[in-house]
């Protein structure tokens, strides 16, 4: 193992399914020590029990993103079993697909408070540190669907485009503490919630799953879905020492679906 990422302290959100999950494993690998985040405590123990890393050198926090309170106490239990932060890996994420006319204010509001209100808290609350020791990594999961428009799916869209664009405004204001910030926008990635969204985009487009994966792959130069196995790599890549010169990127894995 090339250990880029050896006693880093890494915190990564949503990290007990999909692509948080390949990262964590992948951070491990890498010789981070971490923190993960998940609502699900049960599956959180597992994955810890899976990764066989040394008490010392990981933790896991059962919590919601959207609650501002839990996410700074999660922060600062992190700084005081292992001194800092080095990375923040912004991951939990929902989906909910309807036409415009469809979505409630509801809907709305929720997507935004996952995607784009978690991303806030916890860059907020690891920030400070980060600034005071004039260095840190913060990795934030957008999407394809941040950098263009799609049909029904309007309200998760927006969330994706505020990530983008936060990781732009942050990068700029974080810049003269040597503190990175940049955004991976995956495209059509092999997880669990592809499989919701499929359900849920193929039923708003009065298709069935079949039909609209056929037609989403279309769209890919590459002919096939990424996997999370691609997406942590790049999160490795941007968590280390070898990322150093890039920060208010948004980087798209998509095989090519956005030019």
């Amino acid at each position: 193992m090339s250990q880029r990422l050896k006693n880093s302290v890494a915190i990564v959100t949503g990290a007990s399914r999909g692509i948080g999950r390949s990262i964590a494993q992948a951070y491990a690998r890498e010789g981070a020590l971490l923190c993960l985040v998940a609502r699900d405590k049960l599956s959180l123990e597992q994955l810890a029990d899976e990764l066989a890393l040394p008490a010392n050198r990981i933790m896991t926090l059962a919590l919601d993103v959207t609650d501002r309170a839990a996410s700074f106490n999660a922060v600062h239990q992190v700084e005081a079993r292992f001194g800092h932060v080095d990375i923040l890996v912004n991951n939990a994420g929902v989906y909910k697909s309807k036409s415009f006319l469809n979505y409630t204010p509801d809907d709305f509001q929720d997507m935004l408070d996952v995607n784009l209100f978690g991303v806030i808290h916890f860059t907020q609350a690891c920030l400070p540190g980060m600034q005071a020791r004039q260095h840190g990594r913060i990795i934030n999961m957008a999407s394809t669907a941040g950098k263009w428009g799609s049909r029904n799916q309007s309200a998760y869209n927006i969330s994706k485009h505020a990530v983008v664009g936060l990781t732009r405004c942050v990068a700029l204001e974080a810049s003269s503490y040597n503190v990175t910030v940049n955004a991976i926008c995956p495209g059509f990635v092999q997880t669990d919630m592809l499989e919701e969204l499929k359900a849920q985009a193929a039923q708003s487009a009065g298709a069935s799953a079949e039909e609209f994966v056929k037609a989403a792959l279309a769209r890919v130069p590459l002919g096939r879905m990424m996997t999370t196995q691609e997406i942590a790599g790049m999160a490795v890549y941007l968590g280390s020492s070898e990322s150093s010169g890039m920060t208010g990127q948004s980087i798209h894995i998509d095989g090519g679906m956005v030019f």
